[in-house]
This record gives structure tokens, C-alpha cells and sequence, in this order.
């Protein structure tokens, strides 16, 4: 690597499903890297088929920062990630290796890249609870209505069946007096901690949302069910985890509430919604290079591109 007053980053996002782990591994086995994962649900322990979470022999050897850190009765917020993903790049650069950040969480990408400190010197958990309770009482559409009423951009920003996303954002009104949107428009990071070579993945549309429902079904083949009926057994209600896409679902059916059918239909239904939340959040940072990954056909052909992007932006030598 070629010397410079700032380390290099690379990072690596785009929608759910679009095949982010397995270029993050096989770019980290070419440029000495290894992979910072930017996702909110694999920082869980047993969080294993519903986060896609790539098991150890899939990794090829590659080290995973960040993933089973945490309990699912755990709380964690954007601020802790901050710290864990600079101090998990810290170590990464002392070894003399390249840091891959790898994420779909876009707030989280956002705090390492930019330095946006969510508000949490709001955070309170007792009314984190009672919004829970109330959602799970009143329905998802009743908290996203009282949203609407104090941050109309931030509710049209997310879906109403988003009820983390929801309460965190009405919990940023309460606590600290002011909504969430205004606190995001004024994140701005005078000096980048970084030099970074950011790629996003896409696919075409239908194609990406064939694969979401591909990754349904062999997750429910792989035994999610049964591994959402572990985690409830073990830790009850899991009143953080239980919002993932895919827990939620299932607990819905394993509750009575909907066939296992239609848990399935749901579940793949908010998927390809939150994919195209997804690539809303992505497409306006401008500072992301695209790769079709569709167009490129192979996922050698893919890394190829990849890699020699990232060499040229980070000013890394060749192989």
C-alpha cells in the first residue's frame, strides 16, 4: 500500500440478496483484506439463517469483524457500532491489511464513512418498551400515523411495517426535542477519517427480487422456523432482534397469528420492499462507483472489476 496521511477503506454495499458477502470474501483473499460487516442483525448470536449470515466455511478463512457480538436481548444502537467498526479498522490497518467494510445498513455505513453520530444521548429504553408495547397493541400504522404528524420526511421515508426504524425515529422526537430528519440534515463530516473506494452492486430488478425469494425458501428449508423457535424459547419475546425480516415473520406464524404460508408470502413481500429502501439510501451518495453485476456475468469477471477500481481509487499496488 502506498503511504498516505489517511488509511484506506473499502467498502462494499447494496441491496439484500444481491451477493455483497461473497465479493467482500473473495476481494478480501486478493487485496489482504478483511471484512468490517455494516449489517444490523448479524452483530447477533444465533441470528444465523434469517441474516444470511455467512457460516465459517463459507468465509474461505477471511476474518469477520463484527458478527455474534452481541445477545439478542441486547441493546445496540448506531453509536456503539461507530466505535466497534473504527477500533475492528484500527486493528486491521496495524496488521498491515485492508479494512472491507460490507453492509446493507446504510446508517451504519454512513457513521464509519462520515462520522454521523446518531442522537443517541436521547436513547431511552423505557419508552423504546412502551412504543413496542403500543405498536404490538394498535398496529404498526398507528405509531407511523404519529410519526407522520412530527417528521413527515422521516415517515415517508420508511415503511409503516418498519416499527424499529419507527419508534427509534419518534423516540429522537421525544427525547431530544428535535426530529430525526433535521438531525440528518445537518450530519456532515468536514474531514473524511478515510481514503475510501466505495462499490455498490445491483442487479436488474426482477432479477434481484427472484433472488430474495430464492433465499426465502432455502432459508425456510434450512430450518429457520425451527431456529426462530429456539431463540424465542431461549430469550422470550426478543424485543430487539424480533424486528429482522424473517424473525418478525416467523415469530407472526410460530404465534398463531398466519398460516407458515403466508408468513413465507410475507416475508418475501417486505424483503423486496426493503431492497428498494435500500437502493433509495445507496443511490444518493454520490461518491458510490456501480457495478452491474448481471452485466459482468461471472463473479471472477465481478471481482476482476472490483479489484482494479478499488487498487486505482486506494492507490494500492498491483499483485
Amino acid at each position: 500500500m502506498q503511504e498516505s496521511p489517511k488509511k484506506p477503506l473499502a467498502v462494499i454495499v447494496g441491496p439484500t440478496a444481491v451477493g455483497k458477502s461473497k465479493i467482500a470474501i473473495e476481494l478480501a483473499l486478493r487485496l489482504d483484506g478483511e471484512v468490517v460487516t455494516a449489517d444490523s442483525m448479524q452483530v447477533y448470536r444465533g441470528l444465523d439463517i434469517g441474516t444470511d449470515k455467512p457460516a465459517l466455511g463459507d468465509r474461505k478463512g477471511v476474518p469477520h469483524h463484527l458478527v455474534d457480538v452481541l445477545d439478542p436481548d441486547q441493546r445496540f444502537n448506531v453509536a456503539e457500532y461507530r466505535k466497534l467498526a473504527h477500533d475492528a479498522i484500527a486493528m486491521i490497518h496495524a496488521r498491515g491489511r485492508l479494512p472491507i467494510l460490507s453492509g446493507g445498513t446504510g446508517l451504519y455505513v454512513k457513521a464509519v464513512l462520515d462520522e454521523f453520530l446518531f442522537p443517541d444521548e436521547g436513547a431511552d429504553y423505557d419508552l423504546r418498551t412502551r412504543l413496542e408495547e403500543e405498536a404490538r397493541l394498535l398496529g404498526p400504522q398507528a405509531l407511523h400515523r404519529r410519526l407522520a404528524q412530527i417528521d413527515p420526511p422521516t415517515a415517508r421515508r420508511l415503511h409503516p411495517n418498519d416499527v424499529r426504524r419507527v419508534i427509534r425515529a419518534i423516540e429522537v422526537y421525544e427525547t431530544t426535542g428535535r426530529p430525526l430528519s433535521e438531525h440528518l440534515a445537518e450530519a456532515r463530516a468536514p474531514s473524511p477519517r478515510y481514503r475510501v473506494a466505495i462499490v455498490g452492486l445491483t442487479r436488474p430488478r426482477d432479477v434481484l427480487y427472484r433472488r430474495i425469494e430464492e433465499r426465502v425458501d432455502r432459508q425456510i428449508q434450512e430450518g429457520l422456523v425451527d431456529e426462530v423457535k429456539r431463540l424465542m424459547e431461549r430469550y422470550g419475546e426478543l424485543p430487539v432482534a424480533r424486528q429482522a425480516l424473517g424473525y418478525k415473520e416467523i415469530t407472526a406464524y410460530l404465534r398463531g397469528e398466519c398460516s407458515l404460508e403466508r408468513a413465507i408470502e410475507i416475508l418475501k413481500r417486505d424483503t423486496r420492499r426493503f431492497a428498494k429502501r435500500q437502493f433509495t439510501w445507496f443511490r444518493k451518495d454520490q461518491r458510490i462507483r456501480w457495478f452491474d453485476l448481471e452485466e459482468l456475468g461471472t463473479i471472477g469477471r465481478a471481482v476482476d472489476a472490483i479489484e482494479c477500481y478499488i487498487r486505482a481509487e486506494l492507490g494500492l499496488e498491483s499483485p
